[in-house]
């Protein structure tokens, strides 16, 4: 598994409540890799940071060009996508 192969596979389960698990069994079986091993404690720490933290309401506008910009590069990269709305 490569380093690009590694963060698509945590990116898949960021959501999961097994997440944590998989990330310290790919921090052990990636040990030797430093960028893997740096990639899975930042994902780790987020998490934690996430589950601790309390829900945080943006503002209407932020959220607004925040959606926009994040629907443009979904669009750049797949142009023949569907977006709902």
């Amino acid at each position: 598994m490569t380093s690009e192969e590694l963060l698509q596979a945590l990116n898949h389960v960021i959501d999961d409540e097994t997440a944590m698990a998989l990330y310290e069994e790919f921090a052990q079986e990636f040990d030797e890799c430093n960028p893997c091993h740096l990639v899975v404690d930042n994902i780790r720490k987020t998490i934690q940071l996430f589950k601790a933290g309390q829900p945080y309401q943006m503002p209407d506008k932020f959220y607004q060009q925040f959606r926009m910009i994040l629907t443009q590069k979904w669009k750049e990269k797949f142009p023949n996508a569907v977006i709902d709305s």
